[in-house]
């Protein structure tokens, strides 16, 4: 029986028993109750609140805007939806780089408020103070790294990472740090896939993939990309599930038309 089907409540040592058991992790982005009651219940290993919803929830261009008490808003949300899987929440741009204490007080307000399970965090080296007085405290964490959105206009674009040795060697000893200091998996986004196998490879954690190949021990996407709400993002690395955008739009028209029409509510649909 697998790891997956067996468990009634995923946890840091469920996922550590996945990859040792050589079994793909299932990650999915979510930000509010409804979808992630769905996910849930669909048997996603792992939800996402992230900060992606600065982009698909808020209309921002970038990762950077979204607030941590929007965060917390959102996991709540997500909370309340959830019986089995593991909840990680993104901790938001300025809530935890260069102040190890205003970053333990970050992840400690989305714990006690939201009920998550844990929080990720992005970079490596340079956050490694933040990351070890979180992980001091209890708090699990999940680490990010390659093409980290929060550092888009360091970078000017979002092309894929770490193709360059330097960049590559970095990102190792950054995983490996990360290891090191207790976190509990590193998702790795936009990277060779060869790249993302030697790290899948050389650390005991599990390392989830967007964008970074079939090597990773488990997978993460944008639920808006994988289900085609959001039509204009078109990566290599999305595999569109649904085209729910067309199917919205058109059940919107039709309910329009029978308004205009007068054939909403018909008979059987009044009192």
């Amino acid at each position: 029986m697998s790891v997956h089907t067996e468990i009634k409540k995923v946890t840091t040592h469920t996922l550590q028993r996945m990859k040792a058991n050589g079994e793909k992790i299932s990650m999915i982005t979510a930000y509010d109750y409804s979808f992630a009651r769905l996910f849930d219940a669909a048997g996603i290993d792992v939800i996402l609140v992230g900060d992606s919803a600065s982009n698909v929830m808020a209309g921002h261009e970038t990762t950077l805007p979204i607030t941590l008490d929007q965060m917390i808003y959102h996991a709540s949300s997500v909370m309340r939806g959830v019986n089995r899987a593991f909840v990680v929440v993104d901790l938001p741009f300025g809530s935890y780089q260069s102040n190890s204490k205003e970053a333990l007080a970050s992840a400690i307000r989305i714990m006690k408020e939201t009920g998550a399970h844990g929080i990720k965090v992005e970079g490596g080296e340079e956050i490694l103070e933040s990351v070890n007085r979180i992980l001091a405290a209890g708090i699990p964490i999940i680490g990010h790294l390659g093409l980290t959105p929060q550092s888009i206009y360091k970078f000017g674009t979002y092309t894929v990472r770490a193709r360059e040795d330097e960049e590559a060697e970095k990102l190792k000893k950054d995983a490996r740090l990360l290891e090191e200091a207790g976190c509990s998996g590193v998702v790795l986004e936009k990277i060779p896939a060869t790249l993302a196998k030697i790290v899948a490879q050389d650390l005991h954690i599990p390392v989830i993939g967007i964008g970074a190949g079939k090597y990773c021990d488990g997978q993460v996407l944008v639920m808006h990309d994988l289900l085609g709400i959001n039509t204009e993002f078109q990566p290599r690395f999305l595999r569109r599930y649904l085209s729910l955008a067309d199917e919205i739009t058109g059940a919107v028209r039709h309910y329009i038309k029978d308004v205009k029409d007068n054939d909403f509510p018909n008979e059987q649909e009044q009192y």
